[in-house]
């Protein structure tokens, strides 16, 4: 009798364990957010939480292991990744207790009550810093088994994001190899994601794929948008069509992997987005296609289908990056991928629902400011329409819900709007000498509400789902994932009875 209920139990606690990986596989795709923190005016600890919490961010990753980010986020249940810096490889890879000694300071101290999921072990450390590319692996190693001695190593995934550069031609995907010469390293560490049954982290730019590529791919391609039939982007060995270059990348590494034998490993995109200002010879990096880029990514990634050549992998992908970080070098664009002012207001509308569709499109017209207006007539426009035009202006007021960003433009977009409503249906216009343009786009965020919008909430900007992914909209979906819940209880159930016998 006890041998029997030994044997139930061990196998129930298989069952157990086997249905855990089943949701968690069936889970779908979700969007993240990186963190950096190269920002002049960066907000606190706990307001960069906060702007998490109010936009329904549930996964994030973190470029070290910043103390005050990681207690603001315990008790939030955000999954986090944490990031092992390029400057704390090389010790790491050469000394185990150094390793432990970084799992004991960075995830020990915080777990279970902050959500540590993962942890990236430098950044494009092959690509930045190759001189230390022979104790990456080590270092791994070393904070995986630190992380077994804490038996933590089945909560806490380690892994390293690379730069697409160690593809040297993504395209065509079926075709894509690593850079021979890192073919060594690469062995080795897929063999360790394999063993450990962890993710491959890529950060994958088509704004980089697109404006470095001489214009062999159109920027629709790059920003997902649809192609004529006469501009497909086929796979010659394949026949797989590519519907945008970030699928394309994806499966580049998914082939890559492929050509070292290697399979059943996931590539979770570390890294993507489009910056929204440039210089001038960086005429691309605009709104409009921040806005469009990262709204189209939030759309595929939740549609919950891998690339071509991996239909059932779902891709999960993190944005780059929650502010715009103006202390970092470089050219223009390089300071501005944000997605949030540091006030925690949008740069520019980012939303999902489970539908797929992007709020902010329907039959509403707003009047807003035109991107690179003449300041002076804005100025201009705005003392009139909160003058003589009897616009009402005072959430644009210090202290309001709309004074932040405190430029003439937002205000001006703000002002232009509430004149254009209350005056379009007796011949009121949208012009303001040439300054203002309609958008149907809700140009609300935050707490602030433009005139017009349907969004009483706020921004609306949600950027992740749940842990177990967006609803479906098919009632069978939905069914489905109830019977799931409701046989992970009663297995739930049956396991713990057994376990007090």
């Amino acid at each position: 009798m006890i041998l029997d209920v030994m044997n139930l139990k061990k196998c129930l606690t298989n069952v157990f364990l086997l249905t855990l990986a089943m949701l968690t596989t069936a889970s779908g795709g979700f969007v993240g957010v990186n963190i950096g923190t190269d920002v002049s005016d960066l907000p606190a600890a706990s307001n960069v939480v906060a702007i998490l919490k109010a936009h329904q961010i549930t996964h994030v990753r973190l470029y070290d292991a910043d103390t005050h980010l990681l207690q603001a986020l315990s008790n939030t249940s955000i999954e986090v990744i944490v990031g092992v810096t390029n400057e704390e490889v090389l010790r790491i890879g050469e000394s185990p207790s150094a390793a432990a000694a970084w799992i004991n300071k960075n995830v020990l101290a915080y777990v279970p009550s902050t959500n540590i999921t993962a942890i990236a072990v430098g950044s494009e450390v092959l690509s930045t810093i190759p001189n230390v590319a022979p104790v990456l692996v080590p270092a791994m190693n070393s904070l995986h088994k630190a992380l077994v001695a804490a038996n933590l190593n089945f909560r806490v995934k380690v892994s390293t994001p690379h730069s697409m550069d160690i593809i040297p031609k993504p395209f065509p995907p079926s075709t894509a190899t690593f850079n021979s010469s890192w073919n060594s390293t690469m062995v080795q560490l897929l063999q360790f994601l394999k063993n450990t049954n962890s993710s491959f982290m890529l950060n994958a730019y088509p704004y980089y794929g697109y404006t470095k590529g001489d214009g062999i791919f159109p920027i629709e391609y790059a920003l997902f948008k649809p192609l004529p039939s006469v501009k497909q982007i086929v796979d010659p060995n394949t026949l797989f069509h590519y519907n945008s270059m970030f699928d394309a990348m994806v499966d580049a590494a998914y082939y890559s992997i492929d050509a070292l034998d290697f399979s059943d490993i996931p590539v979770v995109v570390t890294e993507t987005g489009w910056p929204s200002s440039g210089g001038s010879n960086e005429p691309d990096a605009t709104v409009g296609n921040a806005e469009t880029y990262n709204n189209n990514l939030i759309r595929r990634v939740l549609n919950d289908s891998g690339p071509p050549s991996q239909v059932n992998m779902p891709i999960s992908a993190y944005i780059y990056e929650l502010f715009n970080e103006d202390k970092r070098n470089g050219p223009i664009s390089e300071k501005n991928w944000g997605i949030f002012y540091s006030n925690g207001s949008a740069i520019y509308p980012l939303s999902l629902s489970t539908s797929g569709q992007i709020n902010g499109t329907s039959a509403s017209v707003f009047c807003v400011a035109k991107d690179g207006a003449d300041s002076d007539k804005l100025q201009a426009g705005l003392n009139y329409a909160c003058g003589q035009g009897g616009a009402n202006c005072a959430a644009i007021q210090q202290g309001q819900p709309c004074y932040l960003p405190n430029n003439v433009k937002s205000h001006a977009s703000f002002a232009f709007n509430d004149y254009y409503q209350k005056t379009h249906s007796t011949g009121g216009t949208c012009d303001f000498d040439g300054t203002a343009t309609i958008t149907t786009r809700d140009p609300s965020y935050g707490s602030c509400i433009y005139t017009g919008s349907s969004n009483s909430s706020g921004g609306g900007m949600s950027l992740a789902p749940t842990a177990l992914g967006p609803s479906s909209p098919s009632e069978a979906s939905s069914n489905m994932q109830m019977c799931s819940l409701q046989y992970l209880i009663s297995v739930v159930g049956a396991f713990l009875a057994l376990v007090m016998l």
